[in-house]
Parts: structure tokens; C-alpha cells; sequence
């Protein structure tokens, strides 16, 4: 147990990282069009271009005034901007975006450099604390005045937290930038810059450097180009060849479908800029991370040599997008270090592949899967690997895999057993369970995106689907195709004879349930205004009806800090932790309506249905609220229901 403990920790801790960096790219990745168009406009315009244009480039003067030129405005004021309205969009919408934009103006104007990192500081800030003023007076202000409150609201508040950016956050950023920047020159002057790949490339596999890359790399990259013309920062992490050598490396001295699938994955990699296709084969063989830094520190050392660097992020890292960016003087600098970068991975990492004493290369789709377990949700290019291991045999039983394991994944599994149904293969055991319970003999492991590393290291033989949601999540498509595809390579069920088992376990579904859901325990106009409050009111209900201890509701607001229960089509399910199941005395559900809409965690709930299920005895309303949310014009008769018993109706006989 102890080291199950230590664990989770760890990759709880690498999880809050990824998250972090995920959140900075968040912000940086969408307008990487305006950076590309900025560096276009840098290399072609300015005076040192290749079109010098000085009204454009901003150099000398036009009837004796000086040139503005597009290049200084876009990088004081637009860049930072966007990446201001992004980073507070992604925490509050619009009004958050709005708000962040005008707290960042503040910054810009009070220091007298780019403000990239003022900018990831202000956005998501102006929109959170937005967020929570707005929660003051949620619901409270009289009608016709809405426009009056939020509009002036909004205002008051940006102004105040530009104010606060020009003489709090500035110095503060600016100091920053510089202390970084002298740290970065340093390195520099004592060639001592290539060791930073000893950190960088393992943490790309790692899936960590969004953290470094856009935190710190891109901010800073950006300053020194526009100081200098061109900046090496923006080549220490995109740099195709490190990747590119082990790869071919694997494509001359590889085995198996590693070799097979390796000139691929090259292509990909080099062409497409997605560096992650190289990840599965240094997990399979982890010593190659040193051909990694080696080729990494090769092409860093070659970039300082030549003086060669780019005008902008190569996003992604394709070496289109490199050369794209390349400053004018650095092609030859640029292309030296991508080639250098390659030939010195490829000649580690053939001598590893080569001396190495397990000379069977390992499973590439289990690699590919500890890859996604290690990024935290699923991969876009590890299907290339698994798809092969999928079709082995017929997929025949897949879990949810929540916190408690009765309320979101038992949901979850309701609606996607409906669709495996409907598409002809009743004989798929779709369960759910708690994380804590999970054993490593499930085809297919379905969690919430923010539960996905913990549930990975339990069940590492599956194939593991991430969802933002369980209601109705496009990923339960690709499920049911990935069962059809199993089902004809592997002899599978035969959709017209369901096995008695199947049958059964379809007929018992709602045996045991009786009472679940009852009269007092539905609510036609809630009266929370908050998330909280709803939460206690759905957690009352069950409460009073004696179906659970008191103390059950504040498990329910404990589940919610973990892994929010919002379903989808306007759905939250609110429920207690796995270690509140001992305050629960008997299965009951109650569903509360709020006309109005309650703001949870930015998405808009009418429905809040509260759960507390023993022995899956509430499995059956589940399903039956499945079914029902799921349908959009069921929903809109839940809207427009005016008794408690049109909603009782809508659910079928539940407690039969």
C-alpha cells in the first residue's frame, strides 16, 4: 500500500506540471498564426529583411516623421493581447477575456518590453477574479439592470486591475525577464547553453515543456528577437533532429513492428512537427534518452557557433516551420544543427539498439500506452502504434472508472452500453467502478481526462479513452468503432444471438432498485444561486429522506474539488467520494431543477440530480437519466415539465 502511495504522488505531482504547462500552452498555441505572421512581417520588412520597407519594416522616416511600421505594434500590444484575451477566455468565457485584455494593458504600457509572460499573468487573473465578483451578486440583481451591472462591473474592474498591472506587475515581470534573460546570456557567453538539453529532452517525453517551452523559452525567445533580429531560444525545444536520429536509427537497426513502423513515425515527426511519435520507442528503450540529449546538445552547441537562430516559434516543430522562421544569416547555421542534431542521436542511439542486451525490441502499443499514461490523456499518434494490438481479439468488456465509482462513470456507462447495443453487440459488458478497485483485465478503460493517471498505472494492458465528459462525449463513437473493428478482425458476437448472460444482466439491471427515486425527492424550482449551494441543497434532499448521514454532503463537495460532475446537456450529478460509500444507509436519488441555470465551473446546469447508490441498487435510475439527458428532446420536456409527476414519468418505472 505504502507504495502505491508514493505512486500516485509522484505522478500527481508530474500531473500538476502537465497541467500547468498545458494551461500555458492554452494560451501561447491558438496564436501562434499571429506570432508566424509576425515573424514573417519581421524577416521580410525590417531594415536587416530580405523587402526592406521602412513604413512596414519601421525604420527611418517618412516626411520627417518616424516609421511606426507594423512590426513594433504587433509585438508591444497585438501578441500580448491575444494571449491575454485567450488566457482569460479559457477561465471565464468572453467577460474574461474582456477583463484580462484591458488588466493586461496595464502591463504593457508599464514596462518597456513585450509583455509575454504580464500577459499570462493578467489574462487568466482579470478573468477568474471577474468570475468571482460576479458570484457576489449572482441571481440577486433586479431585472432590466443586468446590462447596467455587468457592463460597469466589468469596467470598474479592469481599469482597477490595469492600474494595478502598470505599478504592481511590471516591475515585477520586467525584473523577471531580465534576471532570466541574464541567466540565458550567461550561458551563452560560457557555452555552457547545450547542457540545457539534459533537462529539455527528457522532459518532452515527459511530456513537461510546455511549462519551460512557453513559460519561459517563447517569452523570452521573443524579446531577444526582437532585440536582435533572431533568437536560439526558440530551437533548444523544436529542433526535429534528435528525434529524427533515433528513428532512423530504429529504421536500419529495429525489430519487429518497431522497425516496421518507424519510417512512419519519421515522417511524421520530421514533416508534420508532432515530436511525440518518437516518445513510444524511447520508453521502450529508456537509455535512448541519452541519444536524445546528445543530438539535442549537438544542435544547440552548432546554433551557438553559427550565430544562427530563428524570428519566431516553429510551432510545431516541423522543419517546414524552422526553416519558415529561419532569420536571413542563420539557413546555414539552422540547417547544420538540425543535420548535426540527427547524425549524433542516430549514432547513439544505433550503438544502444545495437549492444543493448534485450535485443527484442519491446512492445511498441504498450509503450504507446504508457506514453498517454504519462501525458495525462489520450494521444493523437498512439493509435498509430496500438492499432495492430486492438484487433487481436473482440473487445468484450470495458469500465468507468471514477472516484466513487456510482454517480459520473455509472452514468457514462449507461450511455455508451446504449450505443454498443444499438450498433448490434449486446454481448460488451459495459461496467463502472471506483479507480481504487480496478484490475488489470478490462479491454477498455473509459475516465474523466483529470482521473487518467491514476487509473493507467492499474490497467496498463487496456487501451484508455479520456473524456471531458461522460454524457455525451464524441470519443463513445470511436469506442463503438473500435469494438465493431475488434469484433470483425477477432470472430466476435454475433449481434443476433445475445448470450443468456447479456440478456440477464439487461433483465436484472433494475431488480434490486426500489424507492431510488421518490415524490419528495424531486424539485421543480431550486433555489440555490451557486454551485455550493446546490450541491447542499441535492445533498438535503437525501439527507432528510434518511438515506444518507449528514456528513455525505460534504464528501459530495469533496468529489467536486477532485474531478468536477458535470455530465453535459445542461447535467450535474453531484456524489460523495469512495471513502463516503460507509455513510450511505440505503440507494436514493433526488433531481432538482433550476430554470434559471447555475454556473458549474463555466458550464450552465438546470439539472442538478444527487446520488447515493449501495450496492448498485441506483444503477437503474442512472440509466434511465442516461437515457433521458441524452435525448435533446426529452431534456426540453424536463424544461418545460410543470408537475413532479411529468418528471417521475419521463424516467420510466425506475423503482419497478
Amino acid at each position: 500500500m505504502a507504495t502505491q502511495t508514493e505512486a500516485r504522488s509522484g505522478t500527481s505531482a508530474r500531473v500538476r506540471v502537465q497541467k500547468f504547462g498545458t494551461f500555458l500552452s492554452g494560451m501561447i498555441m491558438p496564436n501562434i498564426g499571429a506570432f508566424i505572421a509576425w515573424g514573417l512581417v519581421t524577416a521580410l520588412f525590417i531594415e536587416a529583411g530580405w523587402l526592406p520597407v521602412p513604413q512596414l519594416g519601421g525604420f527611418g522616416e517618412t516626411d520627417g516623421v518616424a516609421n511606426v511600421g507594423l512590426v513594433g505594434p504587433m509585438i508591444t500590444y497585438l501578441l500580448p493581447l491575444l494571449i491575454a484575451y485567450t488566457g482569460g477566455r479559457m477561465v471565464y468565457d468572453v467577460r474574461g477575456g474582456v477583463v484580462g485584455s484591458i488588466a493586461t494593458m496595464g502591463v504593457i504600457v508599464g514596462a518597456g518590453i513585450p509583455m509575454f509572460i504580464g500577459a499570462m499573468i493578467m489574462g487568466p487573473l482579470g478573468g477568474w477574479t471577474m468570475k468571482k465578483i460576479d458570484a457576489i451578486w449572482d441571481g440577486k440583481i433586479r431585472p432590466g439592470f443586468e446590462m447596467l451591472v455587468n457592463n460597469f462591473s466589468a469596467g470598474i474592474w479592469g481599469a482597477l486591475l490595469a492600474l494595478i498591472g502598470f505599478y504592481g506587475v511590471s516591475p515585477l515581470v520586467q525584473a523577471f525577464s531580465t534576471g532570466a534573460g541574464n541567466v540565458v546570456q550567461f550561458l551563452v557567453n560560457n557555452g555552457l547553453l547545450p547542457l540545457t538539453s539534459i533537462f529539455i529532452e527528457p522532459a518532452k517525453v515527459l511530456f513537461l515543456n510546455n511549462a519551460i517551452n512557453h513559460g519561459v523559452l517563447t517569452p523570452l525567445g521573443v524579446q531577444q528577437s526582437l532585440d536582435q533580429g533572431k533568437s536560439i531560444l526558440f530551437l533548444l525545444e523544436a529542433n526535429p533532429g534528435p528525434g529524427l536520429g533515433i528513428l532512423l536509427a530504429y529504421m536500419i537497426f529495429g525489430r519487429g513492428a518497431a522497425k516496421a513502423s518507424a519510417s512512419g513515425a519519421a515522417i511524421i515527426h520530421f514533416v508534420g512537427g508532432i515530436h511525440e511519435i518518437y516518445f513510444p520507442y524511447v520508453l521502450m528503450r529508456p537509455l535512448l534518452i541519452l541519444a536524445a540529449i546528445a543530438g539535442g546538445m549537438t544542435g544547440i552547441a552548432t546554433l551557438s557557433i553559427t550565430n544562427a537562430g530563428l524570428v519566431a516559434p516553429a510551432a510545431p516543430g516541423s522543419i517546414i516551420a524552422v526553416l519558415a522562421q529561419t532569420a536571413r544569416d542563420s539557413y546555414f547555421g539552422v540547417a547544420l544543427s538540425v543535420v548535426l542534431a540527427t547524425a549524433v542521436s542516430f549514432l547513439v542511439a544505433s550503438v544502444i539498439l545495437k549492444t543493448g542486451k534485450n535485443q527484442d525490441d519491446g512492445d511498441i502499443a504498450a509503450a504507446a500506452t504508457k506514453m498517454e499514461g504519462l501525458k495525462g490523456k489520450k494521444s493523437s499518434v498512439a493509435g498509430n502504434f496500438r492499432s495492430s494490438a486492438a484487433t487481436d481479439g473482440p473487445i468484450r468488456n470495458i469500465v468507468f472508472a471514477c472516484d466513487a465509482g456510482m454517480g459520473s462513470s455509472a452514468m457514462g456507462a449507461s450511455v455508451l452500453r446504449n450505443k454498443i447495443r444499438a450498433a448490434g453487440f449486446p454481448d460488451v459488458k459495459v461496467t463502472n467502478l471506483a479507480i481504487a478497485n480496478l484490475k488489470d483485465d478490462y479491454d477498455v478503460v473509459v475516465t474523466h481526462q483529470d482521473l487518467a493517471a491514476r487509473a493507467e498505472p492499474l490497467t496498463q494492458g487496456a487501451t484508455h479513452v479520456a473524456v471531458d465528459n461522460f454524457m455525451n462525449s464524441p470519443r463513445y463513437d470511436e469506442i463503438v468503432e473500435l469494438v465493431r473493428a475488434s469484433a470483425a478482425a477477432g470472430g466476435g458476437v454475433d449481434p443476433k444471438n445475445p448470450t443468456p448472460a447479456a440478456v440477464a444482466s439487461e433483465a436484472d439491471s433494475g431488480s434490486a432498485a426500489h424507492d431510488v427515486l421518490a415524490e419528495e425527492s424531486v424539485v421543480l424550482d431550486g433555489r440555490a444561486t451557486t454551485q455550493e449551494d446546490a450541491i447542499n441543497e441535492a445533498g438535503r434532499l437525501l439527507v432528510e429522506r434518511g438515506a444518507v448521514d449528514s456528513g455525505y454532503v460534504a464528501a459530495m463537495h469533496e468529489r467536486e474539488k477532485s474531478v468536477p460532475t458535470y455530465m453535459g446537456n445542461f447535467l450535474a450529478i453531484p456524489h460523495g467520494t469512495n471513502d463516503a460509500k460507509d455513510l450511505i444507509k440505503r440507494s436514493a436519488v433526488s433531481i432538482i431543477r433550476y430554470p434559471e441555470g447555475i454556473d458549474w465551473n463555466g458550464k450552465q446546469v438546470k439539472f442538478v440530480v444527487g446520488v447515493a447508490g449501495r450496492n448498485n441498487e441506483h444503477q437503474s435510475i442512472l440509466s434511465a437519466i442516461a437515457r433521458v439527458f441524452s435525448d435533446k428532446e426529452q431534456v426540453a420536456q424536463l424544461e418545460n415539465a410543470t408537475t413532479v409527476d411529468e418528471v417521475l414519468a419521463l424516467f420510466g418505472k425506475v423503482n419497478a
